[in-house]
């Protein structure tokens, strides 16, 4: 988690976002200006299947109670109670933006009650929904740090309202997620209590901002959206006339951080801070569906295009680096580094999948299908109460599940969309109906006022068959477009960032009551234009076998390797399930076969994917040795379940390009302390050679946020060694970053009790971009101290330590 830049993240929930003031309709109602094609709500579609349903019962047991524990144990409600003089005290938590976290879970609350009954849970939201209330300020503004704290409140804050909002403040994004709360809790509940406080705020948003008033955009993009929302909800104009105001007055000349350096129309590729972009990006989307504004449109394709082809990862996430939780450069796109915030992940199913309901292409849902199966649900734990904020695809093993985060977004924010699912699996427009996602579910439609009810019955996404039966109340024709994914017909996602290595052998095939139907994808759909009668079946086959993706040229960080992907679900190695307990070492031969396996007691059941392969280990420096070994892979989404180590997505298909388990050396058989301890000190003798010192393609150590201060790391040796220098490869991730290289640094020896400077015989190096290096009057030790001097404004790091 990057706390150096951490700015709030939001999360929408598309399916209620679009949805009307009546809780009973299946489907969105079409008026003026809205989206051409029409979601079916969430709450329409019984899921059954044993993939989805479980983790949105689990979403309801565990993850709803768990981070309502947490938003009380660590004050955020309390928060609240203090700002309706229920309590007394300061605000008591790090961010101004923690308010959101109780409107997120009171919003993934209100949609479970739509799905499971629980009066305890409902009591519980109402009581939180009192205190709100009262935290609300007379004239509408809510805003838990300032009401406390007044003019001495958070210094992100500022003295007065709206000062810093383009900066840091989130009072906007504050009500923006409260608006989107209280629009869920209506729909849910019938109850106008928090809807109500979330009009007021948005009332005095819109007396604030305006063409005679404050010009003022949102610092971290949600209002817009919210906005939209509320406008479908109440049919009071000046919600979406504010929020189109709001994405108007953003630009030129702001921050490419929050997607301020252009006016919005003149943006067309995607950067900056990857939650903020893809939720501005999807609140266009909905203006403009709304408002017909075909400039907002071109504009969010053309950022489309920008990301799909050159910014997005094998597994869906978006946002490559961590400095700002940023979209990188054009094909910049390490693993070890990847940031792929989980918030991100929903933002980026939000955003096509609005795309989708705008132009109707499948293309969108090859990016969303990829984006749901592997980047999201790695961001959450199969038990519901461990969470991932970024989602690399490669560890060494400094990555492991947390149940909470001082930036707690991402806990809060699945929440809320893991029980809106069954929302993204059928789409309607007039008499078509759209079959967009796989698995056991029943849903009802109305087609030409005649009910019509669709089950599916299928074990994906384990297993390519499909069985769809059509019961129309009677006999009528309308058409049945089913997506065939970019995945079965040899494209796994639009463009050509990603290529399969080899082509499908087999093709998909569809049939109509056994008779096998000749079809030419019409953007991605087979579409079945007939007179439908009870008891008609569709059937969809999607041949499985297990493929080889490769990256475009460009991509450095994928060259001479493959990623393994079967079905909608990409594959990693994981350091349980081979060889040494390591995977980063592994190579998977060009001609090796690769099969999927059953295996009933990998996590209650799954396929995983086997293969013989070799690992990769170096006799002395320049000698790399193989032995042949049995590879195993696993599903994405289930990575760190069983404890930290080490994971791969992308596999070398020949030893020079594997990560060779290091010669033995003195460094690299110590055991390493530190005075700052992280789950990264295994950097320094990991023998990874950095490319610069702002190289995060490999693992560092850092000392973050210490600054000014003398810190140290440790080696202590095996057994009593003789050293007479030693090199160290320090990080320094300016201009933008936090750390620099240090003011001094020196080398001590340990005898007896004490530590004992080395007597140099050549100086200490502070060099960037190369090893700095030492040599010293030998010393025979059983261990040696690095001592480091930090500068006064920064923090530093390492990258590699090794001893001679």
């Amino acid at each position: 988690m990057d706390m150096k830049m951490t700015m709030k993240r939001a999360v929408f929930f598309f399916c209620c976002s679009l949805s009307t003031l009546s809780v009973d309709a299946q489907t969105t109602k079409m008026q003026a200006g809205d989206y051409p094609i029409q979601p079916v709500l969430f709450n329409a579609v019984n899921l059954r299947d044993n993939f989805w349903a479980p983790r949105i019962k689990t979403n309801h047991e565990v993850t709803i109670p768990f981070t309502l524990g947490k938003c009380e144990s660590t004050g955020r409600v309390k928060n609240f109670e203090i700002a309706a003089g229920l309590k007394t005290g300061t605000f008591c938590t790090e961010f101004t933006f923690d308010d959101t976290d109780v409107y997120k879970i009171i919003e993934g609350a209100s949609y479970s009650l739509q799905i499971f009954k629980d009066p305890a849970l409902e009591a519980k939201v109402d009581s939180l929904i009192d205190i709100i209330g009262k935290a609300q300020e007379p004239d509408g503004y809510i805003y838990t740090n300032r009401t406390i704290m007044g003019a001495n409140g958070h210094e992100w804050a500022g003295t007065k309202r709206w000062e810093k909002e383009e900066i840091l403040s989130h009072e906007l994004y504050n009500i923006g997620h409260l608006i989107e709360a209280g629009v869920a809790h209506y729909h849910a509940t019938g109850k106008r209590t928090l809807l109500n406080i979330a009009i007021k705020a948005a009332d005095r948003v819109c007396a604030d901002f305006g063409p005679d008033k404050l010009h003022t955009y949102s610092g971290h993009q949600i209002i817009e959206l919210a906005m939209a929302k509320l406008y479908k909800v109440t049919g009071d104009k000046k919600y979406l006339e504010t929020g189109k105001f709001i994405l108007d007055v953003r630009g030129p000349g702001g921050d490419e951080y929050n997607q301020a350096h252009k006016k919005v129309v003149d943006q067309h590729e995607a950067v900056g801070h990857a939650v903020r972009a893809a939720y501005m990006y999807a609140g266009m989307a909905d203006i403009a569906a709304l408002t017909s504004d075909a400039q907002y449109i071109k504009a969010i394709d053309d950022i489309w295009e920008n990301a799909v082809s050159k910014k997005i990862y094998v597994t869906g996430g978006i946002g490559s680096t961590g400095n700002g939780e940023a979209f990188g450069g054009d094909f910049d796109l390490p693993n070890m580094s990847a940031y792929n915030e989980t918030c991100a992940s929903i933002a980026n199913v939000y955003w096509n999948y609005r795309l989708f309901l705008l132009h109707g292409d499948a293309k969108y849902y090859d990016v969303l299908e990829r984006t749901l199966y592997n980047a999201f649900l790695s961001g959450v734990s199969l038990t519901g109460d461990r969470f991932f904020y970024p989602n690399p695809l490669e560890s060494h093993g400094q990555h492991q599940r947390s149940p909470w985060f001082a930036c707690a977004c991402c806990p809060s924010n699945v929440t809320r969309f893991v029980p809106s699912v069954g929302g993204y699996f059928y789409a309607q427009k007039g008499s078509s109906i759209y079959v967009n996602l796989y698995g056991e579910s029943t849903v009802n439609f109305t087609v030409n006022k005649s009910p019509v009810t669709l089950e599916q019955k299928t074990k994906y996404p384990w297993e390519g068959d499909v069985q769809i039966l059509v019961s129309p109340a009677k006999a009528a024709a309308f058409d049945v477009r089913v997506r065939i994914p970019g995945w079965a017909i040899d494209k796994p996602i639009p463009g050509d960032l990603y290529t399969f290595h080899d082509k499908m052998k087999e093709q998909p095939s569809v049939s109509v009551n056994g008779k096998p139907v000749e079809f030419k994808l019409d953007k991605g759909y087979v579409v079945m234009n007939r007179k439908w009668k009870k008891g008609d079946e569709i059937r969809v086959h999607l041949p499985m076998p297990v493929r080889k993706i490769e990256g475009n040229t460009k991509i450095e960080a994928d060259k001479d390797r493959y990623a393994y992907q079967r079905g909608p679900l990409v594959y990693c190695a994981e350091w349980p399930d081979n060889a040494d307990k390591k995977v980063v070492n592994l190579v998977i031969p060009d001609n090796a076969d690769v099969k999927a396996v059953y295996d009933a007691d990998f996590f209650n059941g799954m396929y995983v994917l086997k293969a013989k392969g070799k690992s990769t280990a170096r006799v002395i420096a320049a000698d790399i040795k193989t032995n042949d070994v049995d590879v195993e892979l696993i599903p994405y989404f289930t990575w760190a379940h069983r404890g930290a180590g080490e994971m791969v997505v992308w596999i070398p298909d020949q030893p020079g390009a594997a990560q060779p388990t290091p010669a033995p050396t003195v460094a690299s058989g110590s055991t390493i302390s530190a005075s700052h301890k992280s789950r990264t000190l295994m950097a320094l003798n990991d023998q990874m050679e950095p490319k610069n010192s702002n190289d995060h393609s490999i693992i560092y150590y850092h000392w973050w946020p210490l600054k000014d201060t003398v810190q140290w790391v440790q080696y202590d040796f095996e057994k009593s060694s003789t050293v007479s220098s030693s090199k160290v490869y320090w990080f320094d991730d300016s201009p933008f970053g936090d750390c620099r290289i240090p003011a001094g640094w020196k080398l001590l020896y340990k005898s007896g009790d004490q530590w004992i400077p080395v007597k140099t015989t050549k100086g200490y190096d502070i060099l960037k971009d190369q090893y700095s290096t030492v040599s010293f009057e030998p010393v025979t030790t059983t261990a040696l101290r690095l001592e480091v001097t930090l500068p006064k404004e920064f923090s530093g790091g390492i990258l590699e330590w090794s001893l001679n």
